[in-house]
């Protein structure tokens, strides 16, 4: 047991005698104050064997549109996996100025077409408004290249149903980058725990994900560190909140579960504090029901400048032998850090320290691209989980709370 945590302990033990010795709670059992500290274990996970190894790959390719600055973990996935950024193109000036800082080396062009029409460029990632990536990434894979999607990948039904279509006629990549499994080191070890059947079958998933509007002190590439576009504001340019945010959490919940057939609930969504912006989802959330286990999501734009990050992720997933809970990007009042991972089993809890982990998206990503395959990412997954928030947000109920 860590020296932190056998403090905390003795903190929480004298903190509860003061208590009972004062009268308020005479009589009352110090519920939790008595775990057996050999039933209580803190690890490191280990980088993994291939933390050191460089890309077995390599790939040239293309970023055609960066209005989101997830641009910047895309680009970091695939460079990770030997990927080399040859061009880019961006829209707005001053997306495209901040690209161009970031990376000198990249030649910045005047056209969409032009990173298209490149037959050097083997991948085309593309973090452009929400609405216009679906089809965006349909005109890549008639062009014979593989899509990189920033998350939501696509806003409607009729645009998934022409993604489908077009990667059975051409047989290219259309990739979701849901960075919140698939770019988070303890999302990833829960993933290894769960296929080693650390906690049995997976029942439930559930996932609370606040996120922040204006990032205060953030990374300056990071989304929001430097205010919101128009187009944030506006449900039918970046799909509601079910749709953007909640593509991250329908993600995991088929992932963890195994799900491959699912439906939608109940779901709802609300603007409670931003009036100014009336056509603006500040909640959401949502219920689903796969062919082998539950699902619940919570999202809001609600997180306070006191957290000192852009938002408190929280996992919770329950099998039938176990459960595991990750809190992703801050341990609250304890420590910065995120990453980490809490599993209780039959015999013991553990705390899981995942920073050192090896995230392993980009070479996967980058090997499928050579070799044809979806080790990186199911294709049929993907699509299922935007398929499933695009009709979470169709069929939301519209609340409006008095008060």
């Amino acid at each position: 047991m860590s020296h932190e945590a056998l403090a905390r302990r003795a903190f929480l033990k004298g903190a509860a005698s003061g208590i009972v010795g004062s009268g308020l709670m005479a009589g009352m059992p110090a519920f939790g104050l008595d775990i057996d500290p050999a039933r209580v274990a803190h690890e490191v996970a280990e980088p993994g064997q291939d933390a050191g190894a460089k890309p077995k790959y390599s790939i040239k390719f293309g970023v055609c549109g960066m209005s989101h600055d997830h641009i910047y973990g895309m680009v970091g996935a695939i460079q990770r996996g030997g990927g080399v950024l040859v061009s880019a193109y961006g829209a707005e000036p001053d997306k495209k100025a901040a690209f161009a800082k970031r990376f000198p080396d990249v030649k910045m062009v005047g056209s969409e077409e032009e990173v298209l029409n490149d037959p050097s460029l083997q991948l085309i990632l593309s973090s452009t408004i929400p609405d216009q990536r679906a089809d965006l990434g349909i005109r890549v894979m008639k062009q014979g290249k593989d899509y990189l999607s920033d998350k939501p990948g696509a806003t409607s039904l009729a645009q998934i149903d022409g993604i489908r279509k077009t990667i059975a006629e051409t047989k290219r990549i259309y990739g979701i980058l849901y960075s919140e499994r698939l770019e988070v080191k303890a999302a990833v070890k829960a993933g290894e725990l769960v296929k080693a059947g650390a906690i049995g079958r997976v029942i439930q998933t559930i996932n609370i994900a606040p996120h922040q509007i204006v990032q205060h002190g953030a990374d300056p590439y990071a989304g929001g560190a430097g205010g919101r576009p128009d187009w944030f504001w506006e449900p039918t340019k970046y799909g509601g909140i079910l749709t953007d945010i909640g593509s991250h959490q329908v993600d995991q919940f088929l992932y963890y579960t195994g799900s491959t057939e699912a439906e939608v609930v109940a779901s709802q969504v609300a603007n409670v504090n931003h009036k100014a912006k009336p056509r603006f989802q500040d909640f959401g959330d949502m219920m689903l029901r796969g062919d082998r286990g539950f699902g619940y999501v919570r999202l809001d734009w609600f997180t306070p400048d006191g957290l000192g990050t852009w938002g408190d992720g929280r996992l919770f997933i329950l099998g039938t032998d176990g459960y595991i809970e990750l809190r992703k990007y801050v341990d609250v009042a304890r420590s910065k850090l995120g990453n980490n991972l809490f599993i209780v089993d039959k015999n013991e809890a553990r705390f899981i320290d995942c920073n050192n982990l090896t995230l392993p998206f980009g070479p996967q990503f980058v090997s499928d691209v050579v070799n044809r395959t979806h080790t990186a990412q199911d294709q049929t997954q993907a699509l299922l989980a935007a398929e499933l928030v695009v009709r979470a947000q169709m069929k939301a109920t519209k609340v409006e709370l008095k008060g």
